[in-house]
């Protein structure tokens, strides 16, 4: 393949990769969140753990962006 063409991506954000992080941050941040406040409001310990589990992988994706 001819190094011309190879696929690198550039060392810039453009306004359009910002709104784009900004969606994601906001998915992450709303399904955060609601799995946080159903996990808080639920007595059956299975569903608790399951929405715990779920609101701490959205919490580290929002940090990871």
């Amino acid at each position: 393949m001819n190094d011309k063409y190879a696929l690198v991506p550039d060392d810039i954000l453009t306004g359009k990769d910002l709104d784009y992080l900004s969606d994601m941050f906001q998915w992450n941040y709303g399904a955060y969140k609601c799995s946080y406040n159903a996990s808080n409001s639920v007595s059956d310990e299975e569903i608790k753990d399951i929405l715990e589990r779920a609101s701490n992988t959205f919490h580290k994706s929002m940090d990871d962006i």
